[in-house]
């Protein structure tokens, strides 16, 4: 009889243990899925951000926009043809 008590509560701590894994299990996901939830947000916020620097880089890089800093801040013409010399190889 006591070993039936005996496998009993063995029988009962095995039941407990494994339901307090399920329960730790199911939290420990819940906190990795809000966490990949929060990094693919900042994902997304960064390939926003990334799209506008491309956009801001392409206006700083304009042929017009740098011709005309060229002129204005550094006083450089474009030079006539007599003064442009060709070399030949």
């Amino acid at each position: 009889m006591s070993s039936k008590i005996l496998l009993i509560l063995i029988l009962l701590i095995i039941t407990f243990v494994s339901a307090v894994s399920v329960v730790y299990v199911k939290h420990y996901n819940r906190k990795l899925f809000v966490e990949l939830q929060q990094l693919e947000k900042q994902r997304d916020d960064m390939e926003v951000e990334w799209g506008k620097l491309q956009l801001e880089q392409n206006t700083w890089a304009t042929h017009v926009r740098i011709e005309r800093i060229a002129r204005e801040q550094m006083q450089m013409i474009t030079p006539q043809n007599q003064d442009v010399i060709y070399i030949k190889q």
